[in-house]
């Protein structure tokens, strides 16, 4: 029996008939979740991109989401995006009606706010890693941390309003999540990442952090192609925190927009967001803003704003967004700016000058392990190829053979 045991373990075989169904018993859970399922996809709310109608299905959702994760059961790591889960997940949560409240437990462990706290502070600690070395990092220990010691809190007994705190906090954590999975390339995943979690913060009653949560789903949206849905998350954000919005949420919503908008060729509509996102910044005071979106300032706008101008094919405006948008202290966001610098100089006609600044990303990327990077530097590399032979497109391909995002780059170039 050990033999068989540690046989499943290393995945050489799988429980038979007889045993598959008494583990998922002893567990409690499906035979998808354990990564028991090889055949047949049995466990349709792990491969539904659906937003919870509950509280009580964001929880059981989310806890079976962390732990095929775990098991990387690989419908789940290769599932596509829905569209039209985009669509509903916003209509959803702008018409919702006042939060849920958390019903009281009588089993498991007591929850207090210094769990809470817990949760929070180990949860910046993952963000700072994702921020340095990218999603595919730390993505598992993240997922093996909410799996572990947040999904028992979850189920546990706590009054109203520390399930309102733990709810916001987990709807963040979740987030993150859904974050560093879309930036290691599994989007499918990071969409039910990111549905859980603004279910999670609707019944937390957190506006805000919803905002931000759509905002995210536009981001990606925009990333693979959706623009339309990109643009409407975008707005749908901005109209969902409209009474409680403030400065810097509204000019990151607004940089969303433009972001969307600049792909589909509409500058004049995206000039306007970007814009009415500058105006915005200009009015913040970071001590009425939250703490998760300190991040976004002047950096981070021209960042986006670099975005926009490249897309539109106005190259001089991009190098000069670009060349202001060097934080010095996110390092993915830089290695974006830099490469979207090196392909704003491309466009504009300076090979040489665009060779140099992709170098300068390769050396801020060594350390990154991110499918999105990879993504910027092969599109590069497309632009590259597409300008013509030239002595300093050849003196890069030779300085940056040995870097480990231009090689992982080279199959999608």
């Amino acid at each position: 029996m050990k033999r068989r045991i540690a046989s499943w373990e290393n995945g050489h075989s799988a429980p038979d008939d007889f045993y598959g169904p008494l583990l998922c018993d002893v567990f409690s859970t499906s035979a998808a979740e354990l990564g028991l399922s090889h055949g047949e996809i049995t466990d349709s709310a792990l491969l539904d991109a659906a937003y919870p109608a509950s509280p009580h299905d964001a929880i059981r959702t989310v806890g079976q989401l962390w732990r095929a994760d775990l098991n990387q059961y690989d419908p789940l790591l290769t599932a596509k995006p829905s569209a039209p889960a985009w669509n509903e997940a916003s209509l959803r949560w702008l018409v919702a009606p006042e939060p849920s409240i958390p019903q009281p437990r009588t089993e498991g462990a007591r929850v207090g706010l210094g769990d809470v706290a817990a949760i929070k502070t180990t949860a910046d600690m993952f963000a700072q890693l994702d921020d340095q070395f990218g999603g595919d990092h730390a993505r598992h220990s993240v997922i093996q941390y909410l799996n572990n010691d947040v999904a028992p809190l979850l189920r546990g007994r706590y009054t109203e309003q520390v399930g309102r705190a733990l709810f916001s906090t987990v709807a963040e954590a979740t987030l993150l999540a859904g974050w560093m999975s879309y930036d290691a390339g599994y989007h499918g995943l990071a969409q039910r990442y990111f549905l859980q979690a603004l279910r999670f913060a609707q019944d937390a009653n957190d506006r805000r952090l919803a905002g931000s949560i759509l905002s995210a789903m536009s981001h990606q949206a925009t990333f693979l192609g959706r623009y339309t849905e990109a643009a409407t998350l975008a707005r749908a954000a901005l109209m969902g925190i409209s009474p409680v919005a403030t400065p810097t949420l509204r000019a990151q919503f607004h940089a969303m927009e433009a972001r969307a908008l600049a792909r589909t060729g509409d500058v004049a509509a995206c000039e306007a967001a970007l814009s009415a996102a500058t105006k915005a910044l200009e009015s913040r005071n970071n001590d009425d803003e939250p703490e998760w979106i300190s991040y976004f300032d002047e950096a981070e706008l021209a960042a986006e704003a670099a975005h926009c101008f490249r897309d539109v094919n106005s190259a001089r405006r991009a190098v000069a967004h670009a060349e202001n948008a060097m934080s010095g202290s996110h390092v993915r966001s830089d290695f974006f700016a830099t490469t979207v610098l090196a392909d704003a100089h491309l466009r504009a006609g300076d090979v040489e000058e665009a060779c140099r600044v992709a170098l300068d990303a390769l050396d801020l990327g060594e350390q990154l392990k991110s499918a999105r990077c990879i993504s910027y530097l092969a599109e590069f590399r497309r632009n590259l190829s597409a300008a013509g032979r030239s002595g300093a497109a050849h003196e890069l391909a030779e300085q940056a053979r040995e870097h480990r995002l231009w090689i992982a780059s080279e199959q999608y170039s």
